[in-house]
């Protein structure tokens, strides 16, 4: 948003003399900081109010810093903490925004759905999203103040690993609707259990106001149950009987999928059970909004996978699923069921450790380990994944049950394996680096 320095000052609670300037661009990296607003936020490596002098010789025309006697060529605006005032500037802009606002959490897929959503609802509205997966506490403020402020709808993503997260996220974005995809076991290191995530991921549809809009996944049973939190409206999405919006006839295959809701025929080019109710979420935004299924359908065949995200590949004859980007126990099953769907020849699966699993690591390792025991061959990267590699072999595996620490050398067992006709997939947490696994094997 096109803000003046002295603006930004106010929303931040700040009294420091600024000049009449205006911004329009925002950045926490100092390498990537253009002539806008440089916040400088204290990193778990790096503090940003180290590289003051680098932003304002790159020509920044401000910095929001801390209180802490710092000096510079450019403006400063001083404040206690610059994260909580980063997001008091991002409510405050929220504030002055007139679109809606439709917020998604979920345990599994909110990336994908972010885009699938985004991508339906602009088949007839200017839509304004965040900017990859910029989903935290963090992230989705700084996405929020770069949103088109002439977008009729925003579409924002927002991920927790802690509760209260949603809820904070909430009070930023102020959404109207709020769309829920599952609820899972990722980040279950810092709860008790799965309830506890449940009621985490719930924050959001108990911000939405009495107007607002709950649409939820039918097909999870907690989610569900997120209907009886809120005094709005609430949709229901998925494959299950009493859902508002249903894909029925659903045939998958390697390529895609084709199905039905309310007699449209919809034929899209992601792969998946996942990514069929990705796009029912979709729908039922779009529907909500008052877009034709027809418009939806249309719109829903242009959707292409995003990096690393079900990326379709073929390499000397053998088809690769890239899903590198990140991952957790109900994630990677349905990528692994997507690979059992792909015809050809031989099913091999690289999967990388599940982060942030704490106590539950090895017994969720093992369950993903004995999903998998119907491809092959698997392939653990690091950590607990040895756990999956063993449930694999202990659960019948008929192949190849492999164990590596390094990706790489991961990478260069499953090219050996594989032959033309063979497909593989390639799926891990951030942090594992599961795609130089993939690297690798494409070298080969």
């Amino acid at each position: 948003m096109h803000l003046s320095l002295l603006d930004i000052a106010r929303l931040c609670g700040s009294v420091s003399p600024v000049p009449d300037l205006f911004v329009s661009e925002y950045s926490i990296d100092s390498r990537t900081a253009g002539r806008g607003l440089f916040i400088a936020l204290h990193g778990d490596v790096h503090d940003g109010h180290n590289f003051l002098a680098d932003v304002a010789a790159k020509g920044a025309a401000a910095a929001l810093v801390d209180d802490r006697g710092w000096t510079s060529a450019m403006p400063l605006i001083t404040v206690k903490d610059t994260l909580r005032a980063m997001q008091d500037l991002a409510r405050g802009v929220r504030d002055r925004l007139g679109m809606t606002i439709a917020g998604i959490t979920g345990s599994a897929g909110k990336t994908s759905t972010k885009e699938t959503v985004a991508a339906l609802l602009a088949a007839r509205y200017r839509v304004a999203k965040n900017e990859g997966n910029l989903n935290n506490h963090i992230g989705m403020p700084l996405s929020l103040l770069r949103l088109d402020a002439t977008a009729q709808i925003g579409v924002l993503e927002m991920g927790m690993n802690h509760a209260g997260e949603i809820a904070l996220l909430a009070s930023i974005a102020k959404p109207s609707i709020g769309i829920v995809t599952n609820v899972g076991t990722a980040h279950i290191e810092h709860f008790s259990g799965i309830d506890g995530i449940a009621a985490a991921k719930r924050e959001l549809i108990e911000a939405l106001p009495d107007d607002g809009t709950g649409i939820l996944n039918a097909d999870d049973e907690r989610v569900r149950g997120f209907a009886n939190t809120h005094r709005g409206r609430s949709i229901l999405y998925g494959f299950a009987e009493g859902a508002d919006v249903r894909g029925v006839d659903v045939s998958m295959t390697s390529d895609g999928a084709v199905f039905s809701v309310d007699g449209a025929r919809f034929a899209i080019s992601l792969v998946g059970r996942h990514a069929v109710s990705n796009v029912l979420a979709g729908v039922a935004a779009g529907l909500l909004f008052g877009i034709p299924l027809t418009e939806l359908a249309e719109a829903a065949a242009q959707l292409r996978p995003a990096k690393m995200r079900g990326e379709r590949l073929v390499h000397e004859g053998i088809t690769i699923w890239n899903d590198c980007y990140n991952s957790n126990p109900e994630a990677a099953k349905a990528m692994i069921d997507t690979l059992l769907l792909a015809t050809g020849g031989r099913k091999i699966a690289v999967l990388g450790e599940m982060l942030e699993m704490g106590e539950w690591a090895e017994r969720l390792h093992r369950e993903v380990g004995v999903h998998a025991a119907r491809a092959d061959a698997v392939i653990g990267i690091r950590g607990a994944a040895e756990h999956l590699v063993d449930a694999a072999r202990n659960a019948g595996l008929r192949g190849e049950a492999l164990f590596f620490d390094d990706p790489a050398e991961a990478g260069a067992a499953a090219r050996a394996i594989a032959k033309p006709g063979d497909v593989v997939l390639f799926k891990g947490s951030r942090d594992t680096r599961v795609e130089k696994a993939l690297e690798r094997f494409m070298a080969n």
